[in-house]
């Protein structure tokens, strides 16, 4: 049987030059396909490029994606989207929106 899933806006609440955005830069909404209003949060911060990914890691076996802007409660909030615009049958992932990969920098030239 395939898991329920629902369809989740992130939508950016805190103001373009709010300091917060200074550690990840803003994707502009995002729409997920997820279980519930937090796993939302981690399907779109798992789209991010981490450290894991490229020659740039603090050290061995660390991540970057609890640091994700799509985490926070002051730079998103989530919003169930009922308005059936997406169907919720399908993979868990984004659907809609852009999430930046430009937020790490690879020190390879």
């Amino acid at each position: 049987m395939q898991e329920s899933l629902k369809i989740y806006r992130l939508v950016p609440i805190a103001a373009p030059d709010d300091p917060n955005w200074q550690n990840s830069p803003p994707h502009g909404e995002v729409v997920v396909r997820a279980r519930t209003a937090g796993d939302a949060r981690l399907v779109a911060s798992e789209a991010e490029l981490d450290f894991t990914e490229i020659d740039a890691l603090p050290s061995e076996g660390n991540s970057t994606q609890m640091a994700s802007a799509f985490r926070s409660e002051k730079l998103y909030t989530v919003i169930e989207d009922e308005s059936g615009r997406f169907d919720a049958d399908g993979p868990r992932g984004v659907v809609e929106g852009q999430v930046r990969i430009d937020n790490l920098i690879s020190t390879q030239l």
